[in-house]
This record gives structure tokens, C-alpha cells and sequence, in this order.
């Protein structure tokens, strides 16, 4: 038979687990779920390197990293809540005009240097004036694959239709396309481009921040819900984010390493996406007003919306500029 003090020593123990087990400890890491439009896009790996790095985690995030195969998916996993925040294009922000509970929290990269014309390696055409009249293969129509080639044309003088537009989907359906020479021309990732020039079947001809200086090609999102309840973890994400963009800027070698190990073109491939796009990552999350107007009137232009929005239907600066932190300082 116990006694009193050793009956008082065990409720004192049974209370301590119980309390172990209902709360949460003052440092564990609050789980989030973050989204890719796609798999495996140089311009996506942040989150990877972030997570391999535990620079989220010394933020106090365990980010759960969710693939998507688009923007449209990833927009649809926002809404549904099944992701907490999401990396896509800046033109995605359509949606979010269009009613979608979700807002862009942050732009993380400008102009599309991320985006090629490719064509096959002995094709005839050399320069941009070639494609005049030529077969362009986008993603889909309406797509801003599609308005990209339109650039070209007007910037050229051709008119928006000089260069006529086919949709091949995008990846290897548009790759295909562009090497068997059933398109003159395809409008898709500049890894891509280089991953058929290393493998002496395409050539990049251009990339396309030549044509639109100004933009903003990926941006931050975010649940409207989420932003309503929990400011503070979207603060957090943010920082963490640029703190990643911050390290891979410094640790080049690094972040090819993971980056190939993600992307799967080879180190060459992954080397030179990282000196063509890292410049054009963000160092502080802006959102560029001359930036906004351009993709605003991009969708009025492809008849996505009927008239250009305001800029608090699809995004918030509450979290921008980010002043990069060291992890532990937030």
C-alpha cells in the first residue's frame, strides 16, 4: 500500500505527462504547408535548399513541400486549404482578382529570364527577326506563354499576330515538338533550352526578360483565411524565404548541388539557370508598380478579366520590404 507522499509523487508525475502530452513544447516548429506550381523549376528550389539547409526550421517552420502541376492546381490547393502558401507566377494573380479567397504576399522574381524561345540546334533561325511569320509552340492559349510570344511580335512591329501560335502543352509535349520540327519555335523554361543544347537537340534564341524588363514572373501566396488569423506566420514564412534566397545568393556551388538533385538536368543545366536567374531574384519581396500594370493589363489583353484591377484584390505589402534577418533574429 502506497503512502500519502508516495500517492502524491505519482498524481504529481501522472499531471506532468498529461500536461507533456496536451502542450506543445514553447520551441517546437509550427508545421506549414507550402506549394510548387511545378516540381522542378530552378525558380521553385528554394524551398528545397531551404528545407536541406534548416533554414526554415531555425525560423521555427517544418515546411512541408507540396508539388502541383500548375498554376490553376496550386490555386485550387490554396482555396480547398490544403496548403498554406504558394509559390507561382505573378500572372496567377488572376485569380485572386476573379474572386479567389487567396493573395500575393510577396514578389520574388522580376522579369521572365526563366522563359526561352528554343529552337532545334541546326534550325535557320538565328535571330529574333527569323521568327516573323514562323510557328511558335506555347503551353496553352491564353496562357502567358502565349501573350510572351505577342510581345515579341508587337515589340518587332509584326502585330500581336506575326507570329502565329500553336499549344503543345508545356515540358516534354512542347520539347517534342520543337526538336521533331513540328514548330519552328517553342515558348517554354530556359532550362529546357539548355537541357537540349547540352544534349545537341535545341538552342535557347532568346530569353524573354529582352522583351518584358518590367515583370513580375513569380510571387508568394497565400490563404485569404490564413492571412486574417495568423499574420504572424506569414511574417515568419516571408523572412525565412528571403533568408533562403539570401543563402543561395552566397552559396552558389550549394545550391547547384541540391538544386540538381531536384531538378534532374545536370549540373550544367542547373549551373546555368542559376547565372541567368539568380540576379533576378528579389532581395526584399517588392512588388514593382510599373511591374503591376504590365501584368494587369496583360490579362485584359488576353481577356482573362474585363478590366484592370486594384492592386488589394490581389495582393497585400503588410510583409514586404523584408529586411533579411539571420535565422534566430525574427
Amino acid at each position: 500500500m502506497l503512502c500519502r507522499s508516495d500517492r502524491l509523487g505519482h498524481a504529481v508525475v501522472a499531471a506532468a505527462l498529461v500536461a507533456a502530452a496536451t502542450l506543445r513544447p514553447a520551441n517546437a516548429a509550427e508545421t506549414i504547408h507550402v506549394g510548387k506550381a511545378v516540381p522542378t523549376a530552378f525558380t521553385f528550389t528554394p524551398l528545397d535548399i531551404g528545407v536541406r539547409q534548416g533554414i526554415f526550421a531555425k525560423f521555427g517552420l517544418d515546411v512541408q513541400i507540396v508539388n502541383f502541376t500548375g498554376d490553376a492546381k496550386l490555386q485550387q490547393g490554396l482555396v480547398a486549404g490544403s496548403i498554406d502558401f504558394g509559390l507561382g507566377s505573378g500572372p496567377g494573380m488572376a485569380f485572386a482578382a476573379k474572386g479567389a479567397p487567396v493573395r500575393a504576399v510577396a514578389a520574388y522574381f522580376g522579369a521572365p529570364a526563366n522563359i526561352a524561345v528554343t529552337v532545334q540546334q541546326d534550325s535557320s533561325i538565328k535571330t529574333v527577326a527569323d521568327l516573323k511569320g514562323k510557328v511558335m509552340a506555347v503551353s496553352t492559349v491564353g496562357s502567358l506563354t502565349a501573350w510572351l510570344t505577342q510581345r515579341i511580335a508587337t515589340h518587332e512591329g509584326w502585330g500581336k499576330d506575326g507570329i502565329r501560335i500553336t499549344a503543345t502543352g508545356g515540358g516534354p509535349a512542347m520539347a517534342s515538338a520543337i526538336v521533331s520540327g513540328s514548330v519552328d519555335a517553342g515558348m517554354g523554361s530556359y532550362e529546357t533550352a539548355l537541357k537540349l543544347q547540352n544534349e545537341h537537340r535545341g538552342r535557347p534564341l532568346v530569353t524573354m526578360d529582352k522583351f518584358v524588363p518590367r515583370f513580375i514572373t513569380h510571387v508568394i501566396f497565400t490563404r485569404k483565411p490564413l492571412l486574417d488569423s495568423n499574420p504572424a506566420v506569414i511574417k515568419t514564412f516571408v523572412n525565412s524565404f528571403f533568408a533562403v534566397l539570401d543563402y543561395m545568393r552566397a552559396h552558389r556551388d550549394k545550391t547547384i548541388e541540391i538544386a540538381d538533385d531536384v531538378i534532374h538536368d545536370g549540373k550544367s543545366v542547373v549551373a546555368g539557370a542559376y547565372d541567368r536567374e539568380m540576379p533576378l531574384m528579389s532581395k526584399d519581396g517588392t512588388f514593382d508598380p510599373e511591374a503591376l500594370k504590365i501584368i494587369a493589363q496583360s490579362w485584359v489583353d488576353l481577356k482573362i478579366l474585363p478590366t484592370v484591377p486594384s492592386d488589394d484584390q490581389i495582393l497585400t505589402r503588410r510583409f514586404v520590404p523584408v529586411k533579411v534577418q539571420t535565422a534566430g533574429s525574427h
